[in-house]
């Protein structure tokens, strides 16, 4: 099994590897006509979580790299984009970013993209800085580490959730995301406070990057961007709040790092639900160089350099991985034209 398994992989890089490549760079050929594929990553752990089966751990996100690295010309974001709107992206360029401020993007993510000689840009939400812990993230660990099962939370208008198996907690995890991500948010507030309580939980506050780590993080090289203090739903929050989000989270950046922040990623990034054209006029005014959606696709010159185009193929296998590259570079956002 392992010589088959070894022939596979060689016949897999030899026989297609190099038409596929071949295709990335007609899609994404450079200069006037180039595409600039921006990838988006939140967490990566050391080792795989049974809860998040699709989220990279330490190894499968280095396979990762190794064929982004392979494939494509990885760029630093400030430069990428830079180039993009003069018409003079090379071949294939692609960037890497991380959302959030998860303490492991330095621990875990840091050392893999050093040892490939990688540039990625890293959009921290500074209000969980020091001990901080994201709402997603409350819930995911009430229900790791929930004591009752059922999880009955019908009172509350989240309904009741078994919790018997690994299964069974990913629809729960799932299914109460959706249902607190829309809400106001004192009182999603509120309910993430009685789940807690319900469940017994004890909160890890080692999930986020320490301003030390963030500084260290720059030091390696790595850009920096702001993504709001509280990571709050622009749309669904007033303009004045919204305002402030942004203006504070680049400033205490700028605080931090001693240095202007000059990128921005909208919190969840989804154009027209998330944020709404007036933030990407506040953005705009406000002085920085570029911000960034989760619209999937690639940006070509035409794309609003305030709404560029990020994604993540989630595929295991390298030839799917790079197909699904391939892919949304096809991809023409409404955004971009």
């Amino acid at each position: 099994m392992l010589v088959s398994r070894t022939l596979l992989r060689r016949q897999e890089r030899s026989g297609l590897d190099v038409p596929l490549r071949a295709l990335l760079q007609c899609l994404s050929p450079g200069g006037a006509r180039g595409r600039l594929t921006v990838l988006i990553f939140h967490r990566v752990r050391m080792s795989p979580d049974p809860l998040f089966p699709s989220e990279p751990d330490a190894q499968a996100f280095e396979q990762q790299m190794r064929w982004v690295r392979h494939w494509f010309e990885p760029l630093p974001l400030e430069e990428a984009v830079a180039l993009l709107h003069t018409g003079q992206l090379p071949p294939r360029a692609l960037c890497i970013t991380f959302d959030d401020g998860y303490a492991d993007n330095l621990t875990v993510a840091l050392p893999v993209l050093q040892r490939l000689g990688l540039p990625a840009t890293f959009f921290i939400a500074t209000g969980f800085l020091d001990g901080g812990i994201m709402w997603n993230d409350q819930v995911i660990e009430a229900v790791r580490q929930s004591r009752v099962n059922p999880l009955a939370l019908d009172d509350l208008n989240l309904g009741v959730h078994p919790l018997g198996s690994v299964e069974e907690k990913r629809a729960a995890i799932a299914a109460l995301i959706g249902a607190l991500k829309y809400l106001p948010l004192e009182a999603r507030a509120e309910k993430l406070a009685a789940l807690v309580e319900r469940t017994g939980a004890r909160l890890p506050r080692d999930l986020m990057l320490t301003s030390d780590q963030l500084r260290a993080l720059r030091r390696a090289g790595m850009g920096i961007g702001a993504h709001t203090v509280h990571h709050p739903i622009l749309a669904k929050v007033g303009a004045q709040e919204a305002r402030e989000e942004i203006v504070e989270g680049a400033s205490r950046l700028e605080e931090l790092l001693r240095e202007p922040v000059r990128l921005f990623a909208y919190p969840n990034g989804r154009p027209g639900r998330d944020y709404a054209p007036e933030h990407v006029a506040m953005v705009r005014e406000l002085g920085f160089a570029a911000a960034f959606s989760t619209a999937w696709g690639a940006a070509g010159t035409g794309c609003d350099p305030f709404q560029i185009p990020r994604f993540t193929p989630w595929d295991r296998t390298r030839i799917r991985y790079g197909l699904r590259l391939a892919q949304n570079l096809l991809r023409r956002p409404a955004l971009c034209h």
